[in-house]
């Protein structure tokens, strides 16, 4: 005769066993979709947050171009509409590309318009500076710079803050020489800037103008915690180095 006290009691057990593996099974699902929820949450936070970061450090980008020089480019507009047409009409067109890229918002662009970008600004400003600037250029083969790229406006800030802290402060001739490499998936650019040897230049002062913190970020926003910008400022000169990972994807 079949023993079904016995039967009853495995059968509960087996019941017991398998709502209890029920049980931890749910348990582990909730707690790995409330980690996921939460994990969701925290880099949603994050984005947002890095998106406000960077609209916050293009408007200070646009805050910073438009200041001074528009209002510089505006006067040499109008002292050049009668006297020299053609020339202004050169300037409007120079004046709308550099102003159409600031206001493109916070992006990644090729090494080339970069370079495009600075001629534009560097056009504008040889009118108001003749020859108190001479610049100098030396850039890797077109074919590696069809590779590279950059985040729009870095080098061109880089430039305007030597013109206004330097160029602007002095009547003698200032050379800047810039030069660029990628090699071992780095960028490396460096502005050398002669200072001027009669008029006085306090140190100590320009230190605290070659501050690029803003335009460092942004590069580390694109480009990894290892891109930097950093100055270093001697009696004769200031040396600036933009370096930023890049990989090279021909390879």
């Amino acid at each position: 005769m079949m023993n079904f006290g016995w039967f009853n009691q495995s059968f509960d057990f087996l019941i017991s066993a398998v709502l209890l593996y029920t049980l931890i099974t749910a348990g582990f699902t909730i707690a790995a979709l409330l980690f996921f929820l939460h994990r969701y949450r925290e880099l949603n936070a994050l984005k947002q947050s890095f998106e406000y970061k960077l609209t916050a450090q293009n408007d200070v980008i646009k805050a910073r171009l438009a200041p001074h020089f528009f209002f510089n480019t505006i006067n040499t507009l109008v002292s050049l509409i009668e006297s020299n047409p053609s020339r202004a009409a050169d300037l409007l067109q120079h004046v709308s590309a550099l102003f159409r890229a600031s206001f493109e918002g916070a992006r990644e662009i090729s090494f080339e318009e970069e370079i495009a970008l600075c001629e534009h600004y560097l056009a504008i400003e040889s009118i108001r500076l003749a020859d108190k600037l001479i610049m100098s250029w030396q850039l890797p083969d077109e074919d590696v710079m069809y590779d590279m790229v950059i985040t729009a406006l870095t080098l061109q800030s880089v430039i305007e803050k030597m013109l206004l802290n330097v160029v602007e402060m002095t009547t003698e001739t200032i050379y800047m020489d810039i030069e660029v490499t990628w090699q071992q998936h780095r960028v490396t650019i460096t502005i050398h800037v002669q200072l001027p040897q009669k008029t006085l230049m306090i140190n100590y002062d320009l230190r605290q103008h070659m501050n690029f913190y803003i335009q460092a970020e942004r590069l580390r926003a694109y480009f990894g915690e290892s891109a930097d910008i950093q100055s270093t400022v001697t009696s004769k000169q200031i040396v600036t180095v933009i370096d930023y990972p890049l990989q090279d994807v021909s390879l």
